[in-house]
């Protein structure tokens, strides 16, 4: 006599909509942990500075979680993204050229310094979660 053949065990596959949703509470991750560790990391500069990197750093966070999931292997690309902000976040420091002074490209590029160095914080604390928790990958 044949033995009838156990039953399958099927795994369900999320549905679109759930995966949908989890994509975007990833999105949301991504962008809430780098806007909070790029403000933390300018809040020894003053409140303001701190307010502003966190904004920048919400903005990189979305970008990069979705630059991420078109092209992964791409790191021109998220060396690029991190300029861009960069520079997004240059355009709000304030330019002085009431007096033009012999120490003014230094007092320049430490404002500079501190506008992306937070940023470029960010971006790495990112780039190391995704590499060694792969669940954090979209």
């Amino acid at each position: 006599m044949i033995a009838p053949e156990p039953p399958t065990i099927v795994a369900e596959l999320p549905s679109e909509s759930e995966a949908r949703a989890r994509l975007r509470w990833q999105s949301i991750g991504w962008a809430l942990l780098a806007g909070l560790s790029a403000g933390l990391m300018s809040l020894p500069w003053g409140l303001e500075m701190a307010i502003r990197s966190g904004g920048c750093g919400l903005f990189y966070g979305l970008l990069a979680f979705h630059l991420q999931r078109v092209d992964p292997d791409d790191s021109h690309l998220q060396a690029g993204l991190v300029g861009a902000v960069c520079g997004v976040r240059s355009l709000g420091l304030p330019l002085s050229l009431e007096n033009l002074r012999t120490d003014a490209l230094a007092l320049l590029t430490v404002e500079l310094l501190q506008a992306w160095l937070p940023l470029i914080g960010s971006a790495l604390l990112l780039n190391g979660l995704h590499r060694f928790l792969p669940a954090s990958r979209p």
